[in-house]
This record gives structure tokens, C-alpha cells and sequence, in this order.
């Protein structure tokens, strides 16, 4: 490990304090996306988990530009941690879901602030071509560009049970489009654990599939219930039961053990806003969580990368 990790895992602060040489803070803005799940295009009620404002914040519903978003968050974020650079962050629905000029624009607004090293932009394998590629590579030459994609499941039988509208193919030809037209850019993936249906093995099917494919980062989440949502039907009818925080913990390990070591983890857990969130209710004390993953990691003696194999078949 490095010695100038203190944790067990390749986190993504440490990993941003290394290219930059001191704190780098994400900085969310809601930018009104929508998503082809949602509009027609792919479906209409989106995945069971969403409700209708797609992870994000609400600031576009109220009005709020991203210039006024970004200058907001870097005052919170200063005198939070006393941050001074800043990765914004794309994150309600699928941020590259719109023309490139629109595209542009909103990108352009992001990184004229001086602080802003770079984005993170969050969506779907199924929103991404060469064009807008094209564009994400052209930033990546000054900036640091993150490109987030939410794969969820390596199962398609779970995307279909979770009304994702892609398949894992599609995943896999995104990454590699990605690779092809913008090499600099860094791809990280989502996956959800604790989706209707998967036991444990088959969650750690992500690790293995992530590790082939060489992704730069990762963020998991567990799947919790978000109220006015499929899944909250289904909780409140007894047909779908959370994962408890002793289980989540063990398969998060076990999933850092599978990964490559030098990948980065940008998330182990998700922040579920407390007036939406059905169930369960331990996901709200994020920092106990992490803990607990790593004194598990030190008292199975274990860390990120432990067991991964390296897969060298055409090398």
C-alpha cells in the first residue's frame, strides 16, 4: 500500500491531493437534465429506485443558474473544509443527455471559474457518441474530466428487473468508445448493491467485470428505498427486504478485495436525504459505516486489491 494512504482503499481525496498537492472538494450542480428512462425515448417511469428528482439537488426547479450553484458551493465548501479548488460535479439524471452546443455551454459555465479543476459528469452508457466524446477529450487536454457511468448490475437480468432500459453490452461499448475517442478522460463506474434478486456472488460479479475492463474508478451504493418510488411499493407489499448494515459492510469488503489496487473509490456508500428515504434508516450515519469497512479491512488483515487476479489472456 501507500505509505501515504492511511486508509485501506484508494480513495478519491487522497487520490485528487495527489495529482493537485492539496484538497480538491466536489461541488455538485443540477444543470435540469433529464434522462431517456424517464422522457420516452428508452421509458417513462425510470428505474425503480428514482424518484423525480434523479439524485440531484432541485437548484435548477428553483431557478438557481449554474454560475450562482458553483459560487454558492464553493462558499459552503470553504468555510466546511476550506477547500480552494473544486471538481464540479454533473449529477441529477444523465448529464451528457443533450446536444453537444447545449452541452458546451453548460461545461463551459462550469470551468470558467479559475478554482474548477476539472468536471465529473455523471450518466448513462447510453448517452454517450463520438461527438460528445469528442468534446469531453478536448476539455481533458487542461482539465481533469471524470465520466461517470451508472451500469448498476453486471446481470442483465437485474437491469431488466429494475427497469434500467441498457444491458451490460452497452456498458462495455461505452467504456470502450470512451477509451478510443477520449483517453485522458478517467471513467468511473456505479453499482449498486442489495438489488431485488442478486445474493452476494453475484454482486462481486461488478468487481471482476470492472477489473477486466480497467475502469479508473468506482462508487457503490447501496440500494436504499426512496419513498413515491416503484421500490417503495414493493418494500411497503413485503417484496423486497434491505440489506442490513453487518451484510453491506462484508460485501463492500469483499468487492475492495476484488478490485484493482490503483482503482478509485469514489464512494462506498450513498447519501440518502433523510426526508425521502423509507428504509432503512442506517445508511443516514455514513461515518459509522465507513469505519466499520475499515476495521473490517484491518481485522481481516486484507485491503483493496487483496484478491485481485490480473487478467493477462491476449497480453
Amino acid at each position: 500500500m501507500n505509505a501515504t494512504k492511511a486508509k485501506r482503499y484508494t480513495d478519491l481525496n487522497s487520490h485528487l491531493k495527489g495529482l493537485f498537492g492539496k484538497r480538491v472538494q466536489k461541488l455538485t450542480v443540477d444543470a435540469g437534465f433529464t434522462c431517456p428512462n424517464r422522457d420516452g425515448h428508452k421509458g417513462t417511469g425510470g428505474c425503480i429506485f428514482c424518484n423525480e428528482k434523479g439524485s440531484g439537488n432541485g437548484a435548477h426547479l428553483l431557478g438557481t443558474a449554474i454560475t450562482e450553484q458553483i459560487r454558492q458551493g464553493r462558499e459552503a465548501l470553504f468555510k466546511r473544509y476550506k477547500s480552494k479548488l473544486f471538481l464540479v460535479y454533473f449529477q441529477a439524471y444523465s448529464n451528457t443527455y443533450a446536444p453537444v452546443t447545449h452541452l458546451k455551454a453548460l461545461y463551459d459555465e462550469a470551468l470558467a471559474f479559475d478554482d474548477v479543476v476539472g468536471l465529473s459528469i455523471g450518466t448513462r452508457p447510453d448517452c454517450v457518441d463520438e461527438e460528445k466524446l469528442a468534446l469531453l477529450d478536448a476539455y481533458s487536454k487542461e482539465k481533469l474530466i471524470w465520466l461517470e457511468f451508472g451500469l448498476q448490475s453486471p446481470h442483465d437480468s437485474t437491469l431488466d428487473a429494475i427497469n434500467r432500459g441498457h444491458d451490460v453490452a452497452c456498458f462495455k461499448e461505452a467504456v470502450a468508445l470512451t477509451r478510443k475517442i477520449a483517453p485522458n478522460v478517467k471513467i468511473c463506474a456505479h453499482i449498486i448493491l442489495g438489488l431485488p434478486g442478486e445474493n452476494r456472488e453475484m454482486m462481486l460479479e461488478g468487481a471482476r467485470l470492472l477489473g477486466e475492463l480497467g475502469v479508473d474508478g468506482v462508487k457503490l451504493h447501496l440500494l436504499y428505498v426512496v419513498k413515491d418510488t416503484h421500490l417503495d411499493r414493493l418494500y411497503l407489499d413485503g417484496a423486497y427486504t434491505c440489506m442490513e448494515e453487518d451484510e453491506y459492510v462484508e460485501t463492500v469488503c469483499d468487492f475492495l478485495e476484488l478490485l484493482p489496487p490503483d482503482m478509485v473509490i469514489q464512494r462506498l456508500t450513498g447519501d440518502p436525504h433523510r426526508d425521502e428515504l423509507r428504509a432503512p434508516h442506517w445508511p443516514l450515519k455514513k461515518g459509522t459505516t465507513l469505519k466499520r469497512i475499515q476495521e473490517t479491512l484491518e481485522a481481516r488483515g486484507t485491503a483493496q486489491g487483496s484478491r485481485f487476479i490480473k487478467n493477462t489472456e491476449g497480453q
